[in-house]
């Protein structure tokens, strides 16, 4: 079988080569490490959701959302609502804060 150089892929092909997600990954591994906010929680998200790993999920959830990251505000106040009738951090929306997350 002929060899196909990847260069010769469009840009969108190529940046699904095998070291574009070592490095993706790498790069996340790293943000997670370092207590990124916004991959604390596709994390967070990823573990509740997809993994039931409940505790855990929601830890990471959390963590993003006392960071200041209003998606993960918004989700841990709805889980909280909603899987364990908890409306605490439901009281930190304001009318603007849930206009603005609608756009």
């Amino acid at each position: 079988m002929p060899e196909f150089p990847i260069l010769m892929l469009p840009r969108e092909v190529q940046a699904l080569h095998p070291s574009y997600f070592r490095i993706r990954s790498s790069l996340l591994r790293r943000c997670f490490r370092e207590g990124n906010p916004s991959t604390l929680y596709i994390k967070g998200v990823e573990y509740f959701f997809r993994h039931e790993r409940h505790e855990e999920g929601l830890a990471l959830i959390k963590s993003a959302a006392d960071a200041g990251y209003e998606r993960a505000l918004y989700t841990y106040a709805m889980t909280r609502k909603l899987y364990y009738d908890d409306e605490e951090y439901l009281s930190r929306f304001t009318r603007s804060s849930l206009a603005e997350s609608e756009r």
